[in-house]
C-alpha cells in the first residue's frame, strides 16, 4: 500500500489507540480521587458537571458540520432510555464497583461487553450463536475467572461486591450499544453519544440533589476538581471524538482490534500511577479475555 494512501489508516489507528488508552484512564483517575474521600456518586457528579457544557459544544459543532436528519418522538425517548441505561446507570455502578476491586480488573470486566452484546442479540433478536461464538465467550470468563480469583486471594476489600457491580455495568453498557445501532446511523455517532451524555448529565444531578446536600460539591478538596475535571475532557468527551474519526478512517472492525489496547494500558497505568501489581497470572487472564472478546467482536462485525 503506498504511503499517501496508508496514511490516513495509521492516523486511523493512532486516534483508536489514544481514544482507548483515555477512556481506559478513567478507571485510574477515579482511584486516584478515592484516595481523598469522596464517594461514587459526588464523583460521578462532578464528572457531569464538568462534562455537561463540553457535550452541548461538542453537539454544537457537530450539527454545524453536516445537516442533521430531524428527530421524531420516537427518537428522543429512544435516547433519553439509552442515555439513562449506557450512560447514567452503567456509570454509576462502574463508579460503585471501583471502590472495591483494581483498576485493571474493572477494566477487564467492563470489557466483557461485546459478549454481552452477542448473548442479548440472540435472547431478544434469536441471532444464531456459533460454536465458534461459544468458544470465544468461554476464553473470555476463564480469564476474568483467573484475574478474579488472582485479586480475590490477594486484594483487600469485596471483590465479589465490586466485580458484580462492573459486571452489571457491562451488562447496560451492552443494552445501550444494541439499541443505539438504527438511531446512530441516523443521527450520527458524535451527536447521538452528546445528546446520550446531556440526558445522563442530568439524571445525574438528579440522582444527586435527591441524594445529597450540594454544599458536598463544594467541599472537595481541590485534587478531586482536578481529576473530575481531567476525567470529563481526556476519559469522557475526547475518546467519544477520537474513536468517531478513527472509525471513519479504518472502520469500526479494525477499530475494534486496536481498541483492545485499553485493558492492557489500565493494567499499566494502574501499576504506575496507583502501585496496583502486574503479575504474570493477571497478564495471563487478560490475554485470555482479550481473545475471546476480539474474536466476539470480528465475528460479529462480518455478519453484520
Amino acid at each position: 500500500m503506498p504511503l499517501p494512501d496508508r496514511y490516513p489508516r495509521l492516523v486511523g489507528a493512532a486516534l483508536c489507540a489514544i481514544a482507548a488508552i483515555a477512556f481506559s484512564g478513567k478507571a485510574v483517575i477515579i482511584k486516584l480521587a478515592y484516595r481523598y474521600g469522596v464517594d461514587a456518586l459526588t464523583l460521578l457528579a462532578l464528572r457531569m458537571l464538568f462534562s455537561a457544557p463540553l457535550f452541548v459544544a461538542l453537539a454544537w459543532v457537530s450539527a454545524r458540520r453536516i445537516r442533521p436528519a430531524r428527530l421524531s418522538t420516537t427518537d428522543l425517548r429512544a435516547i433519553v432510555v439509552l442515555g439513562l441505561v449506557g450512560y447514567y446507570l452503567s456509570s454509576y455502578f462502574d463508579f460503585l464497583g471501583l471502590q472495591y476491586i483494581t483498576a485493571a480488573l474493572e477494566r477487564l470486566v467492563l470489557f466483557l461487553y461485546p459478549t454481552f452484546v452477542l448473548l442479548l442479540s440472540a435472547a431478544i433478536f434469536g441471532r444464531r450463536i456459533t460454536l465458534r461464538d461459544v468458544g470465544a465467550v468461554a476464553i473470555s470468563y476463564v480469564g476474568i475467572a483467573i484475574v478474579f480469583l488472582n485479586d480475590f486471594r490477594t486484594q483487600p476489600g469485596n471483590v465479589v461486591a465490586g466485580s458484580l457491580w462492573v459486571l452489571l455495568s457491562a451488562l447496560l453498557y451492552a443494552t445501550y450499544l444494541l439499541g443505539s445501532g438504527r438511531l446512530v446511523g441516523r443521527v450520527g455517532s458524535i451527536r447521538f453519544a452528546c445528546y446520550a451524555g446531556i440526558v445522563s448529565c442530568i439524571a445525574v444531578v438528579a440522582h444527586f440533589a435527591a441524594m445529597r446536600d450540594w454544599h458536598v460539591i463544594l467541599a472537595q478538596p481541590a485534587p478531586v476538581y482536578a481529576l473530575s475535571l481531567l476525567m470529563a475532557a481526556v476519559s469522557t468527551v475526547m475518546p467519544i471524538v477520537l474513536t468517531s474519526e478513527g472509525i471513519r478512517r479504518i472502520g469500526a472492525s479494525h477499530a475494534s482490534i486496536v481498541g483492545s489496547v485499553g485493558p492492557v494500558a489500565t493494567i499499566f497505568l494502574g501499576f504506575i500511577f496507583l502501585g496496583e501489581p502486574i503479575t504474570a497470572v493477571q497478564l495471563g487472564g487478560a490475554a485470555l479475555v482479550l481473545a475471546g472478546v476480539l474474536i466476539v467482536s470480528l465475528h460479529t462485525r462480518k455478519a453484520d
